[in-house]
């Protein structure tokens, strides 16, 4: 069973998820997953392997069907913890997390400022940028992006988004003496809707893909953090941060099934492989 509420803020009215048992009503705490930009839906397959839990989905604010009320368009990792937060604690904490992505920058923001909200946080291939040995020209690459987008609309963007990550090692100049990727190419489309307000191709998530963790705090945390890194995602951009991360907490990235959005069944483009992540992340979250 699945129950949806709207968390009404002074900034933001949050929609979440309760799916399964009610909080309390499981001997596991509950488990709260989160992406970004990526919302709720996104977690419908992995959600759905953990019946016998308390699962917690939301929409960051802006996203979905959470609607903002600041007259803001950007999105911000400290403030979505904020959010984050606030929906812990109208659910009861604390909660174990699996977050991805963007979301997974948003939750090492979280336990730096709510420490006490998460028992386990699997932090899975946070886009850390600032954290990489070629930090400047991951940036340059990602205005490369937002520029495509810009000038060009959507696919173009996406088209040059998707080079950028699935590029191998770190960006050289042979990355960026490439021509521009056609959008064709990926079945993208090539006519220019005149939208811009993608979030992941414009600069409105530049603030998460350039956060840099506190990572003194995240260590004094009596939060158990692991960095995870999608087996297929060797050697492009999320995983070399996720491993960067990893590094700077003193260990090494856990290492998961598939590749970034390895969790999810094929509804959003490349299929995962949902069963044995499900099973991996059961193992994780039970310490083994």
């Amino acid at each position: 069973m699945t129950t949806t509420h709207i968390l009404k803020t002074a900034e933001a009215d949050l929609a979440y998820d309760i799916h399964g048992p009610l909080p309390g009503e499981s001997a596991h705490p509950p488990l709260f997953m989160i992406g970004q930009p990526m919302d709720a839906s996104g977690f419908r397959a992995l959600a759905e392997r953990f019946g016998d839990r308390t699962v917690i989905t939301y929409d960051p604010r802006g996203l979905g069907r959470s609607v903002r009320k600041d007259g803001r368009d950007d999105h911000n990792p400290q403030t979505q913890a904020g959010d984050v937060h606030a929906i812990i604690e109208a659910v009861g904490g604390p909660v174990d997390m699996f977050a991805s992505s963007g979301g997974a920058v948003t939750s090492l923001a979280l336990v730096t400022a709510y420490p006490n909200d998460v028992r386990t946080l699997v932090a899975h291939e946070p886009p850390l940028l600032p954290l990489l040995p070629d930090a400047e020209a991951a940036l340059r690459a990602s205005a490369e992006v937002r520029e495509a987008y810009e000038s060009k609309g959507w696919g173009a963007g996406m088209a040059a988004f998707i080079a950028m990550t699935s590029w191998q090692g770190e960006y050289t100049d042979d990355y960026f003496a490439q021509p521009a990727p056609d959008p064709a190419a990926f079945g993208l489309p090539t006519e220019d809707d005149g939208s811009r307000d993608d979030p992941l191709l414009s600069d409105r998530s530049w603030a998460v893909s350039g956060y840099r963790p506190d990572f003194a705090a995240l260590s004094a945390a009596p939060t158990r953090v692991l960095i995870a890194v999608g087996e297929e995602s060797a050697g492009i951009v999320t995983a070399r941060a996720a491993e960067a991360a990893a590094e700077l907490l003193g260990q090494k990235a856990t290492v998961f099934p598939s590749h970034h959005g390895g969790f999810t069944d094929g509804e959003f483009g490349y299929a995962g492989q949902p069963d044995a992540f499900a099973r991996r992340l059961r193992e994780v979250l039970d310490g083994a």
